[in-house]
Parts: structure tokens; sequence; C-alpha cells
């Protein structure tokens, strides 16, 4: 893999330690031989560099927008990364983000930043696990007027939801419910061909595989 904004992205994680490889209980109950959590990308060097993976896989995807939404919590950094790294680009973009609950004092409400309405909304998150927050952000943009365009996440698992039943993945679903979208800076597929590329990871590729196997979406299965 040539060292574009997936591979870049990859090794940040993993020197973030935001991508790990063990044993990992998801919250579905599933044993992980990896694990990502982008809470680790926790200093300004670390954001910025993300942000720029961000970018890249936004502007390679070509999607229209003129505002970003972080969905609290973890996508509000993420999208107050992306609007500087566009900034620094030459690009000012207005940023909004929600509460988990809603201000009952002050300006109230339970969104900040800039105005939604009229704009076209690039939702800005980490992951898509079963598409809840996501789902919650999408009511949230069309009560305050704005039009979704497309949502971003740093990764796709490409994970099946319910193997027995669907081998769609969340972000597949996603997409599919809402004829939008759905743009990862990088795939577990990536992450196979980067780890088939790095003698660190290389033994890692065998779990990775059979976890592919076992609950891949339509993807990758």
């Amino acid at each position: 893999m040539t060292q574009d904004h997936r591979a870049r992205f990859l090794d940040l994680a993993l020197r973030a330690d935001a991508l790990r490889f063990g044993d990992f209980t998801l919250k579905s109950g599933r044993q992980s031989p990896y694990f990502f959590n982008a809470g680790r990308f926790d200093s300004g060097t670390a954001l910025a560099g993300l942000a720029e993976c961000y970018a890249d896989a936004i502007d390679a995807h070509g999607v229209s927008f003129d505002l970003l939404f972080g969905p609290a919590y973890k996508g509000i950094p993420l999208a107050t990364a992306l609007a500087c790294e566009y900034a620094r680009r030459g690009r000012d973009l207005p940023v909004a983000f929600n509460r988990k609950e809603a201000k009952t004092h002050g300006e109230g409400g339970n969104l900040i930043g800039a105005s939604l309405q009229g704009r076209r909304v690039l939702i800005v998150d980490d992951v898509i696990t079963a598409g809840t927050a996501i789902r919650e952000a999408l009511g949230l943009i069309a009560q305050a007027g704005g039009e979704v365009a497309g949502i971003v996440i740093a990764l796709d698992r490409q994970e099946a939801i319910d193997p027995a039943k669907t081998r769609r993945s969340a972000a597949q679903s996603v997409a599919a419910d809402h004829g939008l979208p759905v743009i990862a800076v990088a795939t577990l597929a990536d992450l196979l061909t980067f780890a088939d590329g790095n003698a660190e990871l290389v033994t890692q590729r065998e779990r990775l595989l059979a976890y592919r196997q076992a609950y891949g979406s339509d993807e990758v299965a």
C-alpha cells in the first residue's frame, strides 16, 4: 500500500495506541482480535495528523458540503480538528455539534455552534457501531433545517450487524436506509493490507482473517 491517507491513518493509530491488537470483548459480546479507540488521539499533534487523513479521505470522495457536524462526544473534537485542517488548506468551514442533554437555561437547546439552516452537513464521527448516534444526529440536523450530505468515519470494521440474519454492516445499513455516502478513512480490508506489509503486524493477519470470516459484512466476506 502506498503511503496514502489510509496507511498514514493506520500508522498514526498504532503510534497513538488507538489501534490495538489482542483479545477484546466488544459491546456486541464478540471477541475481537483488534480494538480501535479514537479517544487515544489525545494531543494536538495526533489530532492534527488525524484531521489531515480525514480531509484527504473526504476530498478523494468528492462529497459536496458546507458545514461540519460532530455528534457528542467523540465527534466534537474530530469535527473541530477537521475544521482547523480545512482552514489550514484555505477553506473556512462552520462547525456545529450537539449536547447529550438539552440545555434548559441561557440560550437553551441541544445544538451548539453554527446554524444548520439551509446548510449541506457532513457528519464527522469515529465509527458506526449500531448506528444509533448517527440516526440521532440525522434527526437533529433535519429539525434544525439542515440537509445531510454524508458521513465520514475513521474506521469501518466492515462487520455484519447480525451474520445469522444479514451480512450488512452498520455503515452499509445507514447508507442504504438514508441514501447517504459513508466515507471511511480506512476499512478492515485496508487494515489487512497494511498488516501484510508491516513486519510487526504480519503475525496478526491470520487472526484478522479468521475474524472477518466469522463476522465480515458482504463487502469483505
